[in-house]
């Protein structure tokens, strides 16, 4: 059998790699497009302290979390080690008024999943001594077992790991041949038979489905990230920040760098560019909760595309009507905590396997 996944963002490459380890013969093709999402991400595993009340979302955002101990694993024994990834832990600041809602919530979620660990809340001494740039001076909710990770590595690492189990990766765009169900994909000049394609091609996903008359409401939101490093600073165990009132965040790395993010910016299409608004926007979120980052060295600001669905939840299933396709996508900014996961699910879809979670809440034509 060979599956053709049409997309090397974190979703498809985990959808190739988890073909691959099957024994499937697999083709990945990869367009390079800027703004990819999975390279501007900021890779923040915490599911359970999210504001976000759809128990279906946040019953695949919580496998999510949980495949990546699967994951790590598996690109272990493949030699892949490096990751960027860390339990760090994860900070929801809180103020005094909600501060009982917010453990009461998040504790309920923690007891099942044990992947969380026991969550507690902490003072603003012991919050700014995890974090030392905080200025917070109120409680915050602590979640020991939220994690991070370097997108790119993961994505790398697993490509590099199914091509050496014997997978292709293809660079170009795309287009998808059918006729009542999938016969492969054309690359420029080649034509990749196939008996199933995956089509992970994120924010993208319109102009690859659209031609075979399937739609899926997708759109791109422009997410802008800026990252800083404080010199000579230790900060590879320093916790993802989550403030209580923005859906902007602070993260650390291992290399004295510090993430910040990040702009929603709807409306935009696919301008790729770093824009004034954005940085005000981002580095004034930042230095509110941590005015300690006011030193920082500005190094660098990605820009991504975020795939974003009709309702938050991802677009994932087979299509009707045109046998092999299955997509996966949608995944907003959650694409780093569930994309693994998600491809995984979409390989299962393509070589006939039971999906391991009920698809009817995913449906992704709805």
């Amino acid at each position: 059998m060979r599956v053709v996944v049409v997309g090397s963002g974190i979703v498809g490459a985990a959808a190739g790699y988890e073909l691959v380890r099957a024994g499937v013969d697999v083709v990945v093709v990869d367009s390079a497009v800027a703004g990819r999402a999975t390279s501007a991400g900021a890779g923040i595993v915490c599911p359970w302290s999210s504001g976000v009340e759809d128990p279906d979302w946040y019953r695949i955002a919580v496998a999510g979390a949980e495949h990546y101990r699967e994951l790590l694993s598996a690109l272990a024994s493949d030699g892949e080690t490096e990751l960027g990834h860390r339990r760090v832990g994860a900070l929801r600041l809180v103020t005094e008024a909600e501060s009982e809602e917010v453990l009461r919530r998040v504790t309920e979620r923690a007891e099942a999943s044990p992947m969380a660990g026991e969550v507690e809340l902490i003072g603003a001494r012991r919050a700014r001594e995890l974090f030392p740039p905080l200025g917070h001076d109120g409680a915050a909710v602590h979640i020991p077992g939220a994690a991070r990770l370097d997108g790119r590595l993961v994505r790398d690492a697993m490509l590099r790991a199914s091509v050496r189990r014997g997978a292709r990766v293809v660079e170009g765009t795309a287009s998808i041949v059918a006729d009542g169900g999938v016969r492969g994909v054309r690359v420029g000049d080649e034509l990749v038979g196939a008996d199933a394609v995956v089509a992970a091609a994120g924010a993208w996903s319109s102009e690859l489905l659209e031609p075979l008359g399937v739609r899926v409401r997708v759109v791109p939101q422009r997410g802008q990230i800026v990252h800083l490093r404080l010199p000579g600073v230790d900060t590879a165990s320093w916790p993802v920040v989550l403030p209580g009132s923005s859906r902007h965040y602070l993260l650390a790395f291992d290399d004295s760098r510090v993430v910040a993010g990040a702009t929603r910016e709807d409306g935009v299409g696919f301008d790729h560019r770093v824009t004034a608004a954005g940085m005000a926007e981002v580095l004034g979120e930042a230095l509110s909760v941590a005015p300690g980052l006011a030193g920082a060295t500005y190094v660098e600001t990605r820009v991504g595309f975020r795939p974003m669905g009709p309702d938050g939840r991802p677009l994932l299933g087979a299509v009707p009507g045109v046998d092999g396709l299955v997509v996966v996508n949608g995944l907003g900014p959650s694409g780093l905590m569930i994309g693994p996961y998600a491809g995984a699910v979409a390989a299962r879809l393509a070589r006939g396997a039971d999906p391991g979670i009920d698809l009817a809440p995913y449906d992704p034509l709805r």
